[in-house]
């Protein structure tokens, strides 16, 4: 029969907290296992993927979880397109994959083969600006400039989006082909966020880039 904690002798406890403190400091097997390093050859090889960005066809080698955004920026250079959120709050990385906007951090860069991309860098140069470029620039529809490359993007794509008749929440009509206003602007930018505020200055810009359309 075991000796209870009140019976154990002096000799006994030392014998038991030496054995205690002795298997403390030797690593477990599963330890020491998950410690080594992952074998290279274990890792999935990367992903050949092509697609158009600015009108010219890119060749990347990628890992699958590569962001379409880190492929821009890390991989093709293409600094212009910002990392804001990166959880896709803030619509900083918005550029236009095939006419549409998308934030390039919530999608994968191999789930675009095949594509054409358009980022800030394609719309214009300093030389040569795209009509929103200059816009923006004339009514001030930026501060500090970190979301811009965002806006600039997002705001053309708005242009198209109301020209080709595609609804949004505050449409008057579903089948109707919406017009440009203030309020439709305001709601379709909702997603790219100025934490300058310059808000009023971007309407203004945008408007009378669609006034020149018109």
């Amino acid at each position: 029969m075991q000796k209870s904690v009140l019976e154990m002798s002096r000799r006994d406890l030392m014998i038991v907290a030496g054995a205690s403190a002795v298997a403390s400091t030797v690593p477990s097997r599963a330890g020491a296992q998950s410690s080594q390093p992952i074998p290279t050859e274990a890792l999935a090889p990367p992903t050949k993927v092509t697609f158009e960005v600015n009108g010219q066809a890119r060749d990347l080698a990628l890992d699958n979880r590569t962001t379409l955004l880190d492929a821009l920026r890390e991989h093709i250079h293409l600094t212009g397109t910002k990392k804001g959120c990166d959880h896709g709050q803030c619509g900083a990385c918005t550029v236009m994959v095939d006419g549409q906007r998308i934030n390039s951090c919530l999608t994968l860069a191999v789930m675009h083969e095949g594509s054409k991309i358009t980022t800030i860098e394609g719309l214009g140069s300093p030389e040569n600006l795209h009509p929103m470029q200059a816009a923006f620039i004339k009514h001030d529809g930026y501060q500090c400039g970190y979301c811009t490359p965002g806006q600039i993007c997002s705001s053309v794509a708005v242009l198209e989006e109301i020209k080709t008749g595609i609804p949004s929440h505050v449409s008057a009509s579903l089948t109707d082909a919406p017009q440009f206003s203030e309020v439709e602007l305001r709601e379709r930018m909702s997603g790219n966020i100025c934490r300058c505020g310059a808000y009023s200055n971007i309407v203004e810009a945008v408007t009378e880039v669609a006034g020149r359309r018109a």
